[in-house]
């Protein structure tokens, strides 16, 4: 957040987007090598919501593909669920300006959350899995090895603080996964890159965003709340968030209280 800032202060828009540029795609990088994210041949599905972080991974991900050792194909891949005043050219126009190759999906989701549901309830956790059905079928029929997505640093972190507060358990977002039905790779090559860095990359390549509200629904406000408190903790005492994060990669299980994870029983003072 200090280079962030710093770079603000110090240079003009062009100077601070090649210098974001740069810090994105060295976050991206470490994250596909630390990984095994993505390899010689791969087929990735790149999943463009039209919010800043889907813009930012595609964006950067075209920079790596430039440069990588290893060839991969892009794919960016947009489901329009159909929510009342959806822009619905917005991105095929971004994409066909981009030269990206894409298609984009349509399934009315909208109108099976709205029966569902009762109203006033949350509707992103069912909409999200409507959703990522969607999206894997797609990946299955067209030879697609791995998927993308767009969650950053910070997400994982809140993600942590959700399962702690709210589930009794000790987890994030991984930054590659295996779908449950065992058929897909999962990768979030932003795990390494903090929301305000992407945010003010969005900005200044001015993407077009397209709102993520316009199914009206209320907003996840536990998640608010977690990404209150850390955004307080975060002024109070700079740094944290990311020591959180490292956290994450330096997991101490005889240090905690699973017996799954470490085999306390069978420990014994030696002879």
């Amino acid at each position: 957040m200090a280079a962030l800032m710093d770079a603000r202060v110090t240079s003009d828009p062009a100077d601070e987007l090649k210098a974001l540029e740069v810090r994105l795609r060295g976050h991206v990088g470490r994250a596909i090598a630390d990984f095994g994210m993505i390899g010689d041949g791969d087929r990735v599905m790149v999943c463009v919501s039209g919010g800043k972080d889907s813009y930012t991974l595609l964006d950067v991900l075209r920079l790596l593909q430039r440069r990588a050792p290893v060839d991969f194909e892009l794919v960016a891949v947009h489901l329009d669920q159909k929510q009342p005043g959806y822009p619905a050219d917005v991105l095929p126009a971004y994409l066909e300006r981009s030269g990206i190759p894409h298609a984009i999906l349509e399934q009315d989701t909208y109108s099976v959350v709205q029966r569902v549901l009762p109203e006033g309830k949350t509707q992103c956790g069912l909409c999200s899995r409507l959703r990522r059905g969607r999206l894997y079928a797609w990946a299955a029929a067209n030879g697609i090895t791995k998927i993308a997505l767009g969650h950053h640093r910070d997400d994982l972190v809140e993600t942590l603080f959700l399962n702690l507060f709210h589930g009794g358990k000790l987890g994030a977002m991984p930054p590659k996964l295996r779908s449950e039905d065992g058929r897909h790779v999962v990768i979030r090559p932003l795990a390494y890159a903090p929301e305000a860095e992407i945010a003010r990359y969005a900005e200044l390549r001015d993407f077009p965003i397209i709102p993520c509200n316009l199914c009206g629904s209320q907003a996840d406000l536990e998640r608010v709340a977690i990404k209150r408190m850390l955004r307080d903790w975060e002024q109070a005492h700079p740094g944290r968030v990311e020591n959180i994060f490292a956290a994450l990669r330096n997991v101490d299980p005889a240090r905690l209280a699973d017996p799954e994870l470490f085999d306390f029983a069978s420990l014994a003072q030696e002879s």
